[in-house]
């Protein structure tokens, strides 16, 4: 049996799932332990979730997350055994090691490979917090690392031949080393050659390796004792090499021995010079043994395939799912022996119960897809402590809600919207202490961000205890940016004034920070909700603070709609946007500033005329004299939709636009109906008044 051939890319997926959940529990309780650094259970924790991550990386061999883990885990286990103290200065370097571990599996997540990134200056903090253990072992000239014990010196049997000896002369005189590597697995190991697979790929990341006794072939087939000694060569330092081949688990001892280089024995020998080409040719390509050893076994991560997107389910609700499916095919028996005089009847009754199977299944499906907001949620607590950091500042996060569930692809699309709320809440809202103790306010300012639903609807609030907006300021910038003549900027209503914020490049900052000040944020965060079907308001009082609320659908693929016509086209209409259906007489019609109003409980509200706005053939609109009027929300806006005929509510389901017709602005998507024609499903939050 070849157990060196084994694939490890089906693990991927589960690898990267795991690491992430560990590594957000990881923060977590980082940012517990700093409020709290002698609470001995979360240390414990972070002891465990960093041990956890060590394993699960070196089973992998992604031997970078292995080896920052270990290093995280010495300096861990010094504080839990009360050797050294644990400070602000500690917590700051473990954040550092939650930030390389997470871009580490973002790249292993893209590309199927750890990158390019080399943390040896953060290891080697870490290893001298941990009172400066290195694992240097001078035994002779030669020995630079070792570990593990040494009470049993084997006679060393491994022959180093000519023509090995001629590859480390003339790789020496282009700058490599060569290494004699002893490693020793632990009598328990059951896989021996499974783990000198990881061994061998974790030095072919930095190494190449000339020889191997036993041959690659042996160990291939474990006819090996629990030892095995190669011969690299490298411009990696004994010590990186030492580190990551320690971080692989099952190994009780790594010897690393320098080998020299000896010209005049080459010259002694008569053996023929090799060449700068051919050295490198072989090199690159290592022995055969070695190539024979790659060979179906790909060592280079990058031919992993990409891990897609998963979700986690309850299995009480996969067994409903089930359930429901095996009545599914109940029915589909029934219908196929629907005959005889009672046809009619036994049809009926099979449709109705198919029917409500079928609804019983959307539920069940999209209660599959639902996940909490806390996977959005809780890397927050880390960002606003950074920040508070940053602006010289004491702010308090307060999360509620966090068990609010979504659907899976708005979840996804949720992160960067609250990221730049949440950035300008703590940077724009929340005062200086010395400016809040001033206004006879806490020193340390509060963000609250709660989620809750509102029938079909998931709404998030982001709310601060801070200045307020200034009406005066956002007034003088849209001035400044002609985006108001200022001779009628008094009269525009301050909610009118507040949506300034929201167009491109619009700030208030009076300088350029890592933080804000380059336009970039409230825009976005309008253009992203708006693209999920959702509205964004804004409350504010002046030095009570300012409240973000975003109103965004449960779900993008299935909702209710209504159906209208216009000439012989049908649309559909979110009936989360849909507010009241009426009838117009065209006298009632008025123009203010050229265009088509009408007074509705004496709220003048816009009508649009979709015929005319899509361009749609044989619509006889302006021979009626009465025109149905489908009131819609935008924001706390109204306006009317002027439609021919009202088809009625129907449950579609979303189709996305092809990307030829993605950036056609007032769609959001297009649906198939039951007679198999489309109909496109309006964007009420970007159709053009």
């Amino acid at each position: 049996m070849i157990v060196m051939s084994m694939d490890m890319s089906q693990y991927l997926s589960l690898f990267i799932e795991e690491s992430k959940e560990h590594l957000q529990n990881l923060n977590t309780h980082i940012l517990e332990l700093e409020k709290n650094p002698d609470d001995m259970p979360v240390l414990n924790e972070i002891f465990r979730v960093a041990h956890t991550l060590k394993g699960m990386a070196g089973t992998m061999g992604f031997v970078k997350m292995s080896t920052l883990t270990h290093s995280m885990e010495n300096v861990l286990q010094e504080i839990r055994n009360e050797r050294i103290q644990c400070n602000s200065q500690i917590v700051d370097i473990l954040f550092q090691c939650l930030d390389v571990l997470e871009s580490y599996i973002n790249s292993i997540a893209e590309t199927g490979s750890e990158g390019g990134r080399e943390n040896d200056e953060l290891i080697r903090l870490l290893d001298n917090i941990a009172n400066g253990q290195t694992g240097i072992v001078p035994q002779s000239s030669e020995t630079a690392f070792s570990s593990g014990s040494h009470s049993e010196e084997k006679e060393d049997d491994f022959i180093i031949d000519e023509y090995s000896q001629g590859i480390i002369n003339n790789a020496a005189k282009m700058g490599f080393n060569a290494y004699k590597i002893r490693v020793v697995l632990n009598q328990g190991c059951v896989l021996k050659s499974a783990r000198a697979f990881i061994v061998f790929r974790t030095l072919e990341k930095n190494a190449d390796i000339i020889k191997s006794q036993p041959s690659v072939e042996d160990i291939e087939d474990e006819k090996f004792d629990f030892e095995f000694t190669v011969l690299v060569v490298s411009k990696a330092s004994q010590e990186l090499l030492f580190r990551e081949l320690t971080s692989i688990s099952e190994i009780d001892e790594v010897n690393i021995t320098i080998v020299q280089s000896d010209a005049s024995a080459e010259e002694q020998s008569g053996m023929s010079q090799f060449d700068k080409k051919e050295i490198q040719q072989h090199i690159e390509k290592g022995s055969k043994e070695i190539s024979a050893l790659k060979a179906g076994k790909k060592s280079d991560h990058s031919v992993i395939p990409k891990a897609g997107k998963t979700v986690r389910v309850d299995i009480e609700r996969l067994d409903h799912l089930m359930n429901l499916v095996s009545e599914l095919i109940i029915i589909k028996t029934q219908l196929e022996n629907v005959g005889g005089k009672d046809q009619s009847k036994h049809f009926n009754e099979s449709i109705e119960y198919l029917e409500r199977v079928s609804t019983s299944i959307h539920d069940a499906v999209m209660k599959v897809r639902m996940v909490p907001v806390e996977m959005v949620f809780n890397r927050f607590p880390r960002m606003i402590r950074d920040l508070a950091r940053e602006l010289g500042k004491q702010i308090e996060l307060n999360m509620m809600g966090e068990e609010t569930e979504v659907d899976r692809t708005v979840i996804d699309e949720l992160t960067d919207p609250l990221i730049h709320l949440l950035r300008n809440s703590a940077d724009h809202g929340i005062e200086k202490p010395e400016e809040r103790r001033q206004k006879n306010k806490p020193e340390t300012g509060t963000i609250n961000l709660a989620a809750y639903h509102d029938g079909n609807n998931v709404v998030i609030e982001v709310e601060d205890d801070g200045a307020g907006i200034n009406i005066e300021k956002v007034k003088a910038k849209a001035i400044e940016k002609g985006l108001v003549d200022a001779s009628i900027v008094d009269s525009i209503s301050e909610n009118d004034i507040i949506r300034f914020l929201f167009e491109p490049s619009f700030s208030t900052a009076e300088q350029v920070t890592d933080v804000s000040g380059r336009g970039v944020g409230l825009d976005v965060v309008k253009t992203k909700i708006e693209s999920l079907g959702g509205v964004i308001e804004v409350e504010t009082k002046k030095d009570l603070g300012s409240k973000f609320i975003i109103r965004f659908p449960l779900t993008l693929a299935i909702i209710q709609a209504l159906m209208v016509e216009l000439g012989t086209e049908k649309y559909a209409i979110p009936l989360s946007s849909t507010k009241e259906i009426i009838t117009v007489k065209t006298e009632d019609i008025k123009l203010v500033q050229k265009k088509e109003t009408i007074i509705v409980r004496d709220q003048v509200i816009p009508l649009i005329r979709l015929a005319k706005l899509l361009d749609v053939p044989d619509s006889h609109l302006d021979n009626n004299k009465k025109l149905t009027v489908v009131i819609v929300k935008k924001g706390d806006k109204l306006f009317g939709l002027v439609v021919d005929n009202l088809i009625g509510q129907h449950e579609i389901v979303i189709k996305p636009m092809s990307k030829h017709l993605a950036d056609i602005k007032g769609f959001v998507g297009a649906t198939i109906l039951g007679d198999g024609q489309v109909a496109l499903i309006l964007d009420t939050n970007t159709l053009s008044l």
